[in-house]
């Protein structure tokens, strides 16, 4: 079974303004000495988390989008983040899973953010899918997703885990940090896998302060790796599937699950 390296970039954004952003990237993509397997970008990395679609919403295929494909080629890693996408006259808090021969999947936000009126602009995505590589099962999650427990739990079905990693991608403000630390650490435990969680640092358009606390946690619930808060940062950890698979066939908690179907 292969290790899985995984590199988070932890970041300030500049406001609404996605070539500037993903300029600043680019520089942050070149401290990424041993790329790995999987790169992890914040939330709405190349704007920041705004509602003002009609300024800064972009179409499937869009510069953001095709700049991944460019650096996952490049860093032959798949490379994962939100954009904020219009498709058929809707718009999707979207994230993007872009692999190096430029193939992709996505996952649209479940869990619209009510306090900062998300749910009134953009459409909630219905899919709740776990991507494949290197043999490993991941499932990928939108910031305020990491709130509600049901839509990340974890199934063992015929005696399979339904997914090894969970990826929390975010713009998640100082103010509920304490919430963000706990909750990461939680869904580890609760779920036997890893959680990764990127977050951004700074101040967003609205003046609100973001320490980031990125993090990749193991499925102990133990923290691997935390980017410092409130600085710019690139972290890296290599996971273990072997020992993933060793702890869930000794502490065999998945057994009791309780068995149960979201609508």
């Amino acid at each position: 079974m292969q290790d899985l390296t995984v590199t988070v970039i932890q970041s300030d954004l500049v406001w609404e303004d996605s070539q500037a952003n993903l300029a600043a990237f680019d520089q942050k993509m070149k401290q990424v000495h041993t790329p790995g397997d999987l790169i992890v970008l914040p939330e709405m990395f190349n704007t920041g988390f705004s509602i003002n679609p009609e300024r800064i919403a972009e179409p499937p295929g869009g510069p953001a989008f095709a700049w991944m494909q460019q650096k996952a080629s490049a860093l032959n890693a798949v490379v994962t983040g939100s954009v904020l996408t219009e498709e058929a006259g809707k718009y999707y808090n979207r994230l993007f899973w872009v692999r190096p021969d430029g193939t992709f999947e996505h996952y649209d936000k479940r869990h619209l953010f009510r306090l900062g009126e998300e749910y009134k602009i953009f459409t909630a995505g219905n899919r709740r899918p776990v991507f494949e590589l290197k043999g490993w099962k991941i499932l990928p999650q939108i910031c305020y997703d990491l709130r509600f427990p049901v839509w990340s739990k974890n199934r063992l079905i015929d005696g399979s885990y339904e997914y090894d990693l969970i990826v929390y991608v975010a713009n998640w403000p100082k103010v509920r940090s304490y919430a963000w630390r706990q909750l990461l650490i939680a869904r580890a435990i609760e779920n036997q896998a890893y959680v990764v969680g990127a977050n951004r640092v700074g101040e967003d358009g609205h003046a609100m302060s973001h320490s980031g606390d990125s993090m990749i946690v193991n499925y102990l619930g133990e923290v691997l790796r935390q980017a410092p808060p409130f600085e710019n940062a690139v972290i890296t950890s290599q996971l273990s599937l072997t020992a993933l698979n060793d702890f869930r066939k000794r502490f065999t908690v998945g057994l009791d699950w309780d068995e149960f179907e979201i609508r």
